[in-house]
């Protein structure tokens, strides 16, 4: 993580959340999301962002899980722990 990541705050933090069956009506059944990277936002005003990602779950790939992105705010320190 670069210096400048470490001084900014994200925009949002990167959680997944396998998915472990479904339910009667047929919705997917999620464990609870677990934190595997952050959004940053790109250097210099320009647009979009950049993800990274400290963990690759294994069921990604094989589309068994969701990804949520939550917006980070001042009362989570930014995203860090």
């Amino acid at each position: 993580m670069s210096t400048q990541q470490q001084t900014e705050r994200p925009l949002y933090r990167v959680t997944f959340a396998r998915i472990t069956g479904q339910d009667r009506q047929g919705k997917d059944i999620l464990t609870r999301p677990k934190e595997i990277g952050a959004v940053w936002p790109r250097k210099n005003g320009k647009a979009g962002a950049i993800l990274t990602l400290d963990l690759i779950p294994v069921e990604l790939p094989q589309r068994k899980g969701v990804i949520f992105l939550v917006p980070v705010d001042d009362r989570d320190n930014g995203g860090r722990r």
